[in-house]
């Protein structure tokens, strides 16, 4: 299967993004904890390359602490700061505005020594899903930007006021022009980053069935109490048959099933998994 999905909106998304670059201090950069390396849009990199970036490992409460310190010990060579946290829970956002400031210690001094107090000013980037509105309505400590559980939700820059002295930008999720690396699409797929309506969604739980027993076969063995044969093909059926997915003729309903694997990994139920593994 071929994913591929870079709709107008997502160009649109970079032009701004370049545009308004200049007018930020700042770079907020979030990944999915889940798939942070597949979450590394290359078409980034060179609009913030002049600027200072903290990575945020968002969504950390779903996957195993071990595979967070990895990952922050890898984005924080990547960038000036990354930290982990889960942007629904309240005020777990709050340490970034400390990183902010710090980072901006310098803008902020020579301000002071003029008597004025200046404001810093983020951007917020990331692919579609990764919980950037998520973030900054954690940060704000009300909605006030628009959210949804899946991808392409922000569609326009958005500035927040997060305090008298501290602003950031949201931006629409954007994905990579090329998806030349399958496997990051994929997982991209699987994190709810690529919209679901333009790929076979019983392929895709065909492909998050394979990944999830390369990591620990027992994912799927524990979840739905099924054994795992060498022929992986009949895994679907056996799935379908131990929750009681069926139709007429006692048939697995293979439909039904795709769609409560997908949603079983999204929603956290399959346990804490990290699919981007070193």
């Amino acid at each position: 299967m071929d994913i591929h999905w870079f709709p107008g909106h997502m160009t649109k998304s970079l032009r701004m993004m370049q545009e308004n670059v200049k007018l930020v201090d700042i770079i907020f950069y979030v990944v999915d904890a889940r798939a942070p390396k597949s979450c590394i849009n290359p078409a980034f990199t060179p609009i913030i390359a002049n600027k200072k970036i903290v990575y945020v490992l968002n969504k950390a409460d779903m996957v195993a602490e071990s595979d967070l310190n990895f990952w922050l010990t890898r984005l924080k060579s990547m960038g000036d700061d990354a930290l982990a946290l889960n942007s629904t829970a309240a005020k777990s956002s709050l340490n970034l505005i400390n990183i902010a400031k710090r980072l901006c210690k310098d803008k902020i001094e020579r301000y002071q020594q003029r008597g004025i107090k200046t404001s810093i000013r983020a951007m917020v980037i990331g692919v579609p899903n990764s919980g950037k509105s998520t973030l900054i309505n954690n940060l704000c400590g009300k909605s006030s930007t628009i959210t949804g559980n899946k991808a392409g939700v922000t569609r326009g820059k958005q500035w927040v006021r997060i305090s008298d002295y501290f602003e950031v930008l949201d931006t629409p999720g954007t994905l990579y022009p090329k998806l030349n690396d399958q496997v990051a699409a994929a997982r991209l797929a699987f994190i709810g980053s690529i919209k679901d309506e333009v790929v076979d969604k019983n392929e895709l739980a065909y492909l998050l069935i394979a990944q999830l027993i390369s990591i620990n076969p027992k994912i799927i063995t524990d979840k739905y109490n099924i054994t795992i044969n060498d022929d992986n093909s009949l895994i679907m059926s056996d799935i379908a048959r131990s929750r009681g997915y069926l139709m007429k003729g006692n048939q697995p309903d293979i439909d039904r099933t795709t769609i409560a694997i997908i949603d079983d990994f999204r929603k956290g139920r399959m346990g804490k998994i990290c699919l981007d593994r070193e």
